[in-house]
């Protein structure tokens, strides 16, 4: 805190060192700080600099005295109120102490003063000051204290105020989001399927009140789900953001384009000058998404994919006046699509319903195939490259189909897929592959040591498949080496980690396994080297038009020469020709299979036929 202070004013040197030596050397003299002056004009000076407790002044002085300087002192508002003691020694009369009192004197003191009455009066105005001084602090610790609580409400209220103004923000960005989750698709930004049938209702009203037309347009991307398994779930995003650019950069700009989820997407074209128009839009779709896609990895950087959409297209009202009517036309013309070829454009009609129709009686029908034993294994030798030997057998499903006739597996797999039959089917399948080797042993035939190759499906891994194997070879008797599996190469790239746990199980069985339709996927090198797999199988698309085609004799060719690093066999399948044998054995192919040696054959044909061959 401050201490008061003590002006003293005195011409004469020697009065001035003797009352501040007084002062100084008081007990007191350490309460108060000591100013002093040598003229009424220097006092004057010192009282506009600071304010004072007591101003001790000499009476007798050149030019200004003692009662000229305090009556101009106290004509001031600083110092009007300033406490003044008169101290002399040549006015000691009692008119000059009663003129000092007129000018303002708090008192009169004659010269040589006492010690113990100057410190005792100045000890008064002291202690008052100091007590004024105490209270001007408290004053401006409360003032503090009041601009710090001022300041302390003032940032509360900001706070408070910021605090509700994001709250608000929240709430509408919250109330935005939920608009979005409700309206858009996540992850493209497009209508999802809830906003497109409300907006598909106002559509089909608008065009049955003013006599337009309109089309909707379904497409779902080919091989997406191959994609996706191979390189993870943010490739495919990635993929599917891509896909939604094209669609939106191909389609008119008053068109709708939305995604059903998936990679299933839905193009709404209003107010159609002509059905041509949606044909046209149709194409631009297809040829857009036909383009390479530059896709992100995270291990192993930007990989270039390709994909293509099969579109199917309903128009309003002849194949529909409803919302519901016309989309599942339209999803019944892109399954036609598919089914078709991938990568076209199929235009709803009614014979779709037609086979919609066969489709779902096919798959009624198809639940009580096994219990009523219509299903049947043909057979197909695979020949050794080498010496024209019969290297092994594959089964192949057949269904005696009471109503439609004798049914490939391509015919109705899918359709056993959809109705979850495929597990129960597949233990069929290997039970009746282990009978059958059975059957062949027990007669004696000159090739009962020869493996048959039996297809799994992607159910079958997750469905206990080493216990189902291992089961049927006890029941009939028969040597895990009777038995090999072929597994799709897509089916071994959807879970590498389950797929490797479930076929070295096997392996270790004794059982050979192959990959079936191999070229067709996406497993690279790495995945290929961590599977136990003994046998390529290159895919009969590649053998095709070997021989008139440069890219597949290439890719042959890298297939064996891939495969002889990884000291695993091959087998080409779909050998017709004279000239595709010749090719693939100049290549290096361990095995071969086709029509040129045999088509599947029932089990009493196949062996009859066997016999000839080995004779011949």
């Amino acid at each position: 805190m401050r201490k008061p202070k003590i002006l003293l004013v005195n011409d004469h040197p020697a009065s001035l060192l003797a009352l501040k030596t007084l002062l100084v050397n008081s007990p007191q003299g350490k309460e108060y700080d000591l100013i002093t002056a040598t003229s009424g004009a220097e006092a004057l000076r010192a009282v506009l600099d600071h304010e004072f407790a007591v101003i001790l002044l000499d009476v007798s002085m050149p030019g200004m005295d003692g009662f000229e300087t305090a009556e101009t002192i106290h004509s001031h508002p600083r110092s009007s109120s300033v406490p003044i003691i008169f101290i002399t020694a040549h006015y000691a009369d009692e008119m000059n102490r009663l003129k000092g009192y007129l000018h303002g004197a708090a008192d009169y003191l004659i010269s040589p003063v006492i010690p113990q009455i100057l410190q005792s009066k100045i000890a008064v105005f002291i202690d008052l000051a100091r007590k004024n001084l105490e209270l001007e602090s408290q004053k401006e610790e409360l003032a503090m204290m009041n601009r710090d609580l001022q300041v302390q409400q003032m940032q509360d209220l900001k706070r408070i105020n910021a605090a509700l103004e994001s709250e608000i923000i929240e709430r509408r960005q919250a109330e935005e989001r939920a608009h979005e989750l409700a309206t858009r698709d996540p992850l493209t930004g497009l209508m999802n399927r809830r906003s497109l049938t409300d907006r598909l209702e106002h559509a089909i009203a608008m065009a049955a009140r003013h006599g337009q037309r309109l089309a909707l347009l379904f497409m779902d991307l080919d091989k997406f789900k191959s994609i996706n398994d191979t390189l993870g779930h943010d490739a495919g995003d990635d993929l599917l953001l891509q896909v939604a650019d094209r669609i939106s950069a191909s389609v008119r700009e008053s068109d709708i384009v939305a995604r059903l989820g998936g990679d299933e997407f839905v193009v709404l074209m209003e107010v159609l000058p002509s059905y041509a128009s949606a044909a046209e839009v149709g194409r631009k779709i297809v040829c857009a998404l036909g383009e390479p896609f530059q896709i992100q990895d995270q291990h192993i950087g930007s990989q270039s994919v390709r994909t293509s959409a099969s579109v199917g297209i309903a128009l309003y009202p002849q194949d529909g006046n409803t919302m519901h009517s016309l989309m599942r036309s339209a999803d019944l013309a892109m399954y036609h699509a598919k089914q078709e070829r991938r990568g076209s454009i199929q235009f709803f009609h009614e014979e779709l319903n037609v086979r919609m129709l066969e489709r779902s009686q096919l798959e009624h029908e198809l639940q009580h195939a096994l219990e009523n034993d219509e299903f049947e294994l043909y057979y197909q030798p695979k020949v050794e490259a080498r010496n024209g030997r019969i290297a092994g057998v594959e089964a192949l499903l057949r269904w005696h189909h009471p109503r439609l006739g004798l049914l490939s597996g391509g015919q109705f797999i899918s359709a056993a897929e959809d109705t979850g039959q495929l597990v129960s089917i597949g233990e069929w399948v290997i039970g009746a592959a282990c009978a059958q080797s059975r059957l062949w042993q027990d007669a004696g035939m000159s090739y009962p040591s020869l493996p048959i190759a039996v297809n799994v499906a992607i159910p079958q891994i997750y469905a206990d498949l080493p216990e189902v194997i291992d089961r049927q070879l006890r029941k009939h008797g028969v040597p895990p080496s009777s038995l090999q599996l072929e597994i799709t190469e897509s089916l071994v790239i959807r879970d590498v980690e389950k797929a490797t746990e479930v076929l070295r199980k096997i392996s270790e069985s004794g059982i050979t396994i192959a990959i079936d339709d191999f070229g067709t996927g996406y497993s690279s090198l790495s995945v290929l080297k961590a599977l136990p797999i003994d046998i390529l199988k290159i895919d009969q698309s590649f053998v095709r038009d070997l021989g008139k085609n440069l890219g597949d004799h290439a890719i042959v060719e890298a297939i064996v020469n891939m495969a002889r690093a990884l000291a695993l066999r091959v087998v080409a399948e779909g050998v017709e020709t004279f000239e595709q044998l010749t090719i693939l054995r100049e290549l290096g192919c361990d095995e071969h299979q086709g029509y040129y040696y045999s088509r599947p054959l029932p089990a009493q044909e196949f062996a009859a036929q066997m016999l000839h061959f080995s004779a011949a």
